[in-house]
């Protein structure tokens, strides 16, 4: 050993030693990446049955509230689960649980009862227990009639886009304080403005559309009637995407196709 001389330090070799000799991490795998896919699909799923599912709107039983070409989500918590509030039913089960029953004037998203394969979008309007009927035009709820006050015209271009006729556009103030925009496309002569008296079951509903006279609703018993409390989805609550006349997927329409002032617009 040479005169002043330091002894190295056997655990700080070891430990350099060490670090030099242990083999790198290696980068991800297809199992990470599998993991990784696994974990978001599994996000996704809990998202869409528990939160909030998106949907679009393929007609116009809603103009002016929903237009065609609108996306829009809707929170499937509002009234609980049901077995219809699992992508392909995967956890069936009868009844409803932490239930919630839908309010009057709400827009909700429900399974129809003649085809429970089919979504349908209607606003509440006749609860369970109550009457509902269609008189010259004007809707009447256990045998008052339901104000409303005209609100000027509206251009219903939905088949004639652009050209479509100016029609009758109210503002309608149903019984507990929700207002809502209706259009009467015929004048209060359309084919479902003069309706017998319906009385709706207990753990039934009364949905109607804000386009009255062109709008498969309650109105048709034969085709959809009373909506049982077991087969709503849940209630629409925001627009996050609308498009007029084109297909979202084709990005070099958006400019001039995308209806800017309705994304991100709460649903009333």
């Amino acid at each position: 050993m040479e005169q002043g001389g330091v002894e190295p330090d056997k655990t700080d070799t070891a430990v350099t030693n060490s670090r030099k000799t242990r083999p790198a991490p290696k980068e991800g795998g297809f199992l990470d990446t599998v993991k990784i896919v696994a974990q978001a699909l599994l996000i996704a799923l809990v998202v869409r049955s528990l939160l909030f599912q998106p949907f679009n709107i393929p007609s116009g039983s809603l103009i002016p509230t929903l237009l065609i070409g609108d996306y829009l989500f809707v929170s499937k918590y509002a009234y609980g689960y049901s077995r219809f509030s699992f992508p392909f039913g995967l956890i069936p089960f009868e009844g409803r649980i932490l239930g919630a029953e839908p309010k009057r004037g709400d827009v909700a998203v429900f399974k129809l009862p003649k085809d429970e394969s089919t979504d349908y979008i209607k606003r509440v309007i006749g609860l369970p227990g109550e009457t509902v009927q269609m008189i010259d035009g004007r809707l009447y709820i256990n045998g008052k009639i339901v104000d409303r006050e005209l609100a000027g015209t509206y251009r219903d271009d939905e088949d004639s886009p652009g050209t479509g006729p100016e029609v009758a556009k109210y503002t309608e103030m149903l019984p507990g304080g929700t207002s809502h925009t209706i259009i009467e496309r015929y004048g209060d002569r359309g084919p479902w403005d003069n309706t017998p008296l319906y009385k709706v079951p207990e753990g039934h509903y009364f949905m109607m559309g804000d386009n009255r006279d062109n709008s498969a609703d309650s109105r048709d018993l034969s085709a959809v009637g009373f909506v049982p409390l077991d087969n709503f989805v849940g209630r629409a609550e925001v627009l996050f995407f609308s498009i007029d006349g084109a297909p979202a997927w084709q990005l070099w329409r958006w400019p001039d196709a995308v209806r800017w002032d309705r994304i991100f617009k709460r649903v009333r």
